[in-house]
C-alpha cells in the first residue's frame, strides 16, 4: 500500500461536485484501486502543512480555481513543502496548478495563454526526452488527455526537462530532475468530470469564444461533442506511482 500526501489547493464548483465529486475524488477514484491510500490537506484554507514528509511515499498536488500569477502566503508555502519533500527523496508531482507553482519554484514566469483557455480532450505529443520518461511508461508518442487551464509555463525553467506539449501550451509536462514531475492537463478527470467542468462554465465561455470572433453558440456544444475518453491519464498516475516511489 501506497501512502499519498495529497495537497488540496481549490474547490471545484458547487454543480460540479454534487455531480462528479471534488477534485481530491478524482485522485482517488484513479488510484486507490490500485493499493493507494491518501492523506488529503486543505492548503488554500490554511491547513498546517506536517514538519516533512517522511513517511509518505509521494506528494501530489491538484489543480485550482486560483492563479500563480496571484501568488498568496499558503501557495509560497506549499511550494517550499513541495521541494523538501523531493530534496527528502519523496517523488512528488504536480497537476495543473500544482504544475505552473513547481515551475515557477523554479525560476520559470506563468502567464495568461494568450492562444485563450485549454478544455475538454486534448492531444499532447511527447518530446524525445518524455518518450523516455517513466512518467509515459507505455503510452504512444501523442495521446489524448482532459484538460482545462488559462495560466501556462511561459518557458521551462533553467534545468528543467520539457517532457509534452501541444499548438495551445508548449510546456505541457515537465521533469525537474530525478523526483519532480508536473503535467498541465489532468491526468485526473474522467470525461464525465470534463463535461461537469465544461458545463458549468458554459457562460464564461461562450463570452471568451465571442470576444475572439467565433459565432455564439457553437463552443460549448462543440467542446462536449470532443470528450473522448483519455485511459492515459489514469496511466500516467498509476506510472507516477509505481516508477517513482
Amino acid at each position: 500500500m501506497k501512502n499519498v500526501l495529497l495537497l488540496k489547493t481549490g474547490d471545484t464548483a458547487p454543480t460540479v461536485k454534487l455531480s462528479v465529486g471534488d477534485y481530491e475524488h478524482w485522485f482517488v477514484e484513479s488510484l486507490a484501486p490500485g493499493g493507494c491510500q491518501f492523506d488529503i490537506l486543505h492548503v488554500h484554507r490554511g491547513a498546517r502543512l506536517p514538519d516533512s514528509a517522511a513517511g509518505y511515499d509521494a506528494v501530489m498536488m491538484t489543480g485550482s480555481p486560483a492563479s500563480v500569477t496571484q501568488l498568496e502566503p499558503w501557495m509560497e508555502r506549499a511550494a517550499d513543502f513541495m521541494l523538501s519533500a523531493a530534496a527528502g527523496g519523496v517523488p512528488v508531482l504536480g497537476v495543473c496548478f500544482g504544475h505552473q507553482l513547481l515551475a515557477r519554484a523554479h525560476g520559470a514566469r506563468v502567464v495568461r495563454n494568450r492562444h485563450g483557455r485549454e478544455i475538454g480532450t486534448v492531444e499532447v505529443s511527447l518530446s524525445e526526452a518524455g518518450r523516455e520518461d517513466p512518467l509515459f511508461h507505455g503510452l504512444p508518442e501523442r495521446f489524448s488527455v482532459q484538460a482545462t487551464h488559462e495560466d501556462i509555463v511561459e518557458q521551462p525553467p533553467e534545468g528543467a526537462t520539457v517532457l509534452a506539449g501541444n499548438a495551445n501550451t508548449g510546456v505541457q509536462a515537465l521533469a525537474f530532475g530525478p523526483l519532480i514531475r508536473g503535467v498541465q492537463f489532468h491526468p485526473e478527470v474522467h470525461p464525465a468530470a470534463m463535461r461537469a467542468l465544461i458545463l458549468a462554465r458554459t457562460e464564461k465561455l461562450e463570452v471568451e469564444a465571442t470576444q475572439r470572433g467565433h459565432a455564439p453558440g457553437e463552443r460549448v456544444p462543440r467542446l462536449l461533442a470532443g470528450i473522448a475518453p483519455s485511459p492515459a491519464g489514469q496511466r500516467i498516475l498509476r506510472n507516477f506511482v509505481e516508477r517513482f516511489t
